[in-house]
């Protein structure tokens, strides 16, 4: 998964995250050292040291997790994917200057294309 996402944006310098069961493992750090990518873990107990992410988490909980009786993982599926859409291509964000991920992400990756091309 980490590679097909890698293909689109690249790979990043750094990965910040807790200290859970899934990101503690062999396979990610083998991963991270292939690739040139940092794994950076917050302290235990500091939750105030990832806030995006704990952000996001509270928001899929609340608007997701917390409202729906799923019946299958497929309905997990096929909801969360309807949502992750909503989220990052239509909901603006305050902390992004009230503009949605999307339009975030294509300001600064043609930012970073036009400053490239001077270089």
């Amino acid at each position: 998964m980490l590679d097909r996402i890698a293909a689109n944006r690249g790979y990043p310098a750094m990965l910040r995250m807790d200290n859970g069961p899934e990101f503690i493992s062999l396979a990610l750090a083998d991963w991270a050292e292939k690739h040139a990518v940092k794994l950076a873990f917050i302290q235990p107990g500091k939750p105030t040291q990832n806030a995006f992410i704990e952000r996001f988490n509270r928001t899929y909980r609340t608007e997701i997790l917390d409202f729906y009786l799923f019946r299958t993982l497929n309905e997990v599926r096929e909801i969360t994917d309807k949502w992750l859409s909503e989220y990052n291509c239509e909901r603006p964000h305050e902390s992004l200057n009230n503009m949605t991920p999307e339009e975030y992400r294509q300001q600064h990756y043609l930012a970073g294309i036009s400053k490239n091309a001077w270089s």
